[in-house]
């Protein structure tokens, strides 16, 4: 296993100031026994404090983080799933677990719950298709097959008595484990950081990276091996399109690899966002994202007929493949380790510069010999970050399919409408007041630009390309009627 200080993919985040090459660097000796300390009286197990020693020795060695344009290549091709010629095999299910990344609590659209307890279609939330796709599967293939979330201790009450009613999922142990949490540290001197006023301040969540090491601490892939199961599917629970494939399944595990990351090709509008590429010191696969871009670089970092493809976060993992690399690494997998600058207290940007410590879980990519890549259609990739794809979700644009799954409209030829709503409706209380009559259809809608406070009627059906202004502070309602390639001035 090849430990690397490539960071992975993750949107561009803030940067800690560089310290500068006069300035000392602490030393692990130094400073690591207080860490250590904090995060035993913390209650925290072995592997979660390995994993951060491991992420805190990169960045005290002052090692860059950052991939230049001349250590990697392009990746030219990748197998196709839909023309994999394979027969799919069932069986392999009883050898399976679906995991769903289920930590976020979707503050970023207003909400202080668990993101997959949102409604998407149908009265279902995120996590009521998901159950059911789960149900339907194992009703398909007769055999009964492993659900498993990974929750944070913000998530994993509410989502455990959401799926009280789906009681052949599982409960307790069986169906979750929680995921860690990692100490902040202070930006000028790299020691543990410290917020007496609010001391829950003083720690962060270490990144979907930190499902590896949530997993072996918890007992979660011990009990999975010595029950059976071999293959992992893992998906974050807000891409409704991450189902299960038998196709994907049966290819990944006569592939024999150790990993393998479903990957779909990059559009313009992707070009600012991470993308596959090649080592050219081993020919081994990585992910470059912006914040690992030297400036320098941008230009082809965004050519996407070089880099053609990203990262979906649709991963499929070896069980015992990773419990291998876990032994062989003292009980560390060492990812490739990315550096956020913060405020100690997010919401007040005068209080302590910190660093927070993060990774990422597609970056096991590099860090497993033998790790492969398969391209999958973009219908496999639906995830639901912003107010604007959830009215996309809730209209007509998207149908419910007979397994519960959501996909777009045949008549949309597999292209979502371009949703830009005004940044009052971010929040998913406020877009709602929009859509008290029910969602406009968007079926035939190819961009919709919302302008000011409105409402919809009931009835309203848009077509091709539509702006909605409104100038004043009123709220104003949209008539039923069908609107086509034009611009509605309230």
């Amino acid at each position: 296993l090849k430990a690397r200080t490539f960071a992975s993919n993750s949107p561009r985040r803030a940067h800690p100031s560089p310290v500068s090459a006069s300035a000392i660097m602490p030393s692990m000796e130094e400073n690591w026994p207080a860490f250590q300390a904090k995060m035993t009286k913390e209650g925290l197990n072995a592997s979660a404090i390995a994993a951060f020693k491991y992420n805190y020795e990169v960045l005290v060695s002052g090692a860059s983080t950052m991939i230049p344009e001349s250590a990697i290549d392009g990746v030219e091709e990748l197998p196709v799933l839909e023309k994999l010629d394979i027969e799919a095999k069932p069986e392999l299910l009883k050898e399976t677990v679906i995991l769903k990344l289920n930590g976020g609590l979707g503050t970023g659209m207003g909400l202080e719950k668990a993101k997959s307890l949102l409604e998407i279609s149908g009265g279902n939330t995120f996590l009521d298709l998901i159950a059911k796709q789960v149900g339907v599967m194992k009703e398909t293939f007769k055999t009964d097959l492993k659900f498993m979330l990974m929750n944070s201790f913000s998530t994993s009450a509410d989502t455990l008595d959401a799926l009280k009613k789906y009681s052949d999922l599982g409960t307790g142990s069986d169906l979750e484990f929680v995921q860690n949490k990692a100490p902040k540290v202070t930006e000028a001197d790299l020691t543990p950081a410290s917020w007496p006023a609010a001391p829950d301040n003083e720690w962060c969540p270490p990144g979907h990276g930190d499902l590896y090491p949530a997993m072996l601490g918890s007992g979660t892939l011990d009990n999975l091996l010595g029950k059976g199961f071999k293959y992992m599917f893992v998906s974050n629970s807000d891409n409704l399109g991450a189902t299960m494939d038998l196709k994907l399944l049966t290819h990944f595990a006569s592939s024999k690899a150790p990993f393998m990351m479903e990957v779909a090709t990059r559009t313009e509008a992707d070009k600012k966002g991470g993308h596959l590429a090649r080592t050219k010191a081993d020919g081994g696969l990585t992910l470059r994202e912006s914040a690992q871009c030297p400036e320098e670089d941008e230009k082809e970092f965004q050519n996407v007929d070089k880099y053609k493809f990203f990262n979906t976060n649709n991963l499929w993992v070896d069980l015992v493949a990773l419990k291998v690399a876990f032994e062989k690494n003292n009980g560390c997998l060492p990812l490739p380790v990315m550096k956020n600058g913060k405020t100690v207290d997010p919401r007040d940007k005068k209080s302590t510069k910190v660093i927070q410590l993060e990774t990422a879980m597609g970056a096991a990519i590099s860090a497993f010999p033998g790790a492969t890549a398969i391209l999958i259609p973009r219908s496999r990739f639906a995830p639901v970050k912003t107010t604007n794809d959830l009215l996309a979700l809730r209209s007509d644009a998207y149908v419910l399919t007979p397994d519960f799954r959501i996909m777009l409209a045949k008549e949309r030829e597999g292209v979502p409408p371009n949703i830009k709503l005004d940044g009052r409706y971010k929040f998913v209380d406020a877009m709602e007041t929009m859509t008290p009559n029910g969602t406009p259809s968007l079926i035939g809608c190819s961009k919709l630009v919302v302008e000011g406070p409105i409402e919809f009627a009931a009835g309203v059906v848009l077509k091709g390309s539509v702006t909605i202004k409104n100038a004043s502070e009123e709220k104003k309602v949209v008539a039923a009627g069908t609107y086509e390639n034009t611009t509605i001035e309230l």
